[in-house]
């Protein structure tokens, strides 16, 4: 069996030091320090953790989110809760979105009228991209 580095001083001068939880627990004889190994699991990429943060943040809800990335919100709101993310607040400007592949963006950028306005970001959604755009609330 494979034995795991220690996550202390990453020495592989590991023993087997007993059952805890039903899971089994480490010892570094390096630095002394138990541990047990992370259990095996559904995980998601880093990637789709921060970009669901990076929506959050652009005023995007959350079941926005989840249908966009496919990421359950319940997971968006406890990222957002994890990192202790905070949206600025914003009371003249709401975003408004649109998901297109290349050739759509590209003729999106084409057009001068396109970029007059509040502002905008672009980021990748995969295979697609998401722009971003202001625009001011009629009053």
């Amino acid at each position: 069996m494979n034995l795991p580095n220690c996550p202390q001083c990453d020495s592989n001068n590991i023993s087997r030091n007993g059952i805890i939880k039903e899971r089994q627990r480490f010892k570094c004889k390096d630095c002394g320090y138990n541990f047990t190994v992370e259990k095996m699991g559904k995980s998601i990429e880093s990637y789709y953790v921060i970009k669901a943060l990076q929506l959050y943040i652009e005023g995007v809800s959350y079941r926005e989110i989840e249908r966009l990335l496919g990421v359950s919100h319940v997971s968006v709101m406890n990222w957002v809760k994890k990192y202790q993310v905070k949206i600025p607040k914003q009371t003249l400007y709401h975003p408004t979105y649109k998901v297109m592949n290349h050739k759509e963006l590209a003729e999106f950028f084409a057009s001068r009228e396109n970029l007059k306005g509040a502002g905008m970001v672009v980021t990748e959604l995969g295979d697609k991209f998401m722009l971003i755009k202001w625009e001011r609330f009629k009053k």
